[in-house]
């Protein structure tokens, strides 16, 4: 089983260096060895798995945080917070990591 885990890297990385995005290669990679080592009722069981992530009410603030990520950068907000925080701690060592 070990193995199997190290194929899949090498393939990931094979594939990456190819050019092609990420979100495909690594559905392509999934979808083929979910084929081959677990048969069809994998894809049978696929859409509960799916379901059980996209009901879970913990992952609802990951793009509630995009969003407030991207309202923050358009409306100017972001750039003036880094300005003053680049004042206030400028001078101190270590600066804006505090």
């Amino acid at each position: 089983m070990e193995y199997i885990a190290l194929l899949m890297f090498g393939l990931l990385i094979l594939l990456l260096l190819t050019g092609y995005p990420v979100a495909f290669v690594l559905g392509a990679i999934s979808l083929l060895f979910g084929s081959i080592y677990l048969g069809f009722d994998f894809f049978q069981l696929l859409p509960f798995r799916i379901w059980g992530i996209m009901t879970n009410f913990t992952l609802l603030a990951v793009p509630l945080f995009v969003f407030m990520g991207v309202v923050l950068e358009k409306s100017g907000v972001a750039e003036e917070l880094l300005d003053t925080m680049g004042r206030v701690f400028g001078r101190i060592r270590g600066g804006l990591a505090i």
